[in-house]
């Protein structure tokens, strides 16, 4: 059924969403394993040739899953995250110097990105205290006790990936798709969401919104996962 613009709301296509994905763009992602990573956003970045992206996102995926795949053929010159173990090209890259990857503990990274999406400008935090986390981050005693500033992260797009959205962007995610993601959509400058169904405005359970639109900028429809998960 075709809708007027109105009716559409935030709903666009993928050539829309590329268009404010290019050379150098920092890119902020939800999921973890490829689980709650946008498919189809990740195919098209793969498709236009973007590179020398910065990456922000809880992990490195799979060589051959989720945004890992972005990484294994070289478009990354700069990756945040808590861990890279599943992807031994993001350990080969970081370690030739091709790649530059900054670790930030799972609970401080989601925090500081939490933080970004509500404007503040970081955390304080005692995880890293006199270890390696804490090496050239201001420190700060708070009643008697010490911490790291850590900063927010905030990125110029965030990509989503929901089960289902309505035509206002509103979203409900999928078990654990829900882990970074809704945090991840209110740290982007512009968030773009992958929903595998799209639906009027209204039929969603207004209880079963985890990420309401105002946070969203665009949806496009999802065209599945195309990739093999690793425990087929």
């Amino acid at each position: 059924m075709l809708l007027s613009k109105s009716k559409q709301g935030k709903v666009s296509t993928l050539e829309a969403a590329l268009q404010r994905i290019s050379d150098g763009c920092s890119l902020m992602y939800g999921g973890f394993g490829g689980i709650g990573t946008p498919p189809t956003i990740v195919e098209g970045i793969l498709n236009k040739g973007c590179k020398e992206l910065s990456l922000i996102g809880n992990d490195a995926g799979f060589p051959d899953v989720g945004v890992g795949r972005l990484i294994s053929s070289g478009r990354v010159k700069k990756l945040i995250t808590s861990h890279i173990g599943s992807n031994p090209i993001a350990g080969q890259l970081m370690n030739k110097g091709e790649m530059d990857v900054t670790f930030s503990p799972q609970g401080t990274l989601i925090e500081r990105i939490r933080a970004g999406g509500m404007g503040l400008g970081g955390i304080l935090s005692d995880v890293g205290l006199a270890t390696v986390v804490g090496e050239g981050k201001t420190h700060i005693t708070v009643n008697g006790q010490e911490y790291l500033i850590e900063t927010a992260l905030t990125a110029e797009v965030s990509i989503i990936h929901a089960s289902k959205a309505d035509y206002l962007g509103n979203l409900v995610f999928d078990k654990s798709a829900r882990n970074f993601n809704p945090l991840v959509a209110m740290a982007g400058d512009f968030t773009i969401v992958e929903a595998d169904e799209i639906v009027q405005v209204g039929e969603l359970n207004p209880e079963s919104i985890i990420t309401p639109g105002i946070f969203v900028d665009m949806v496009i429809p999802s065209e599945g996962v195309n990739w093999k998960w690793v425990w087929e």
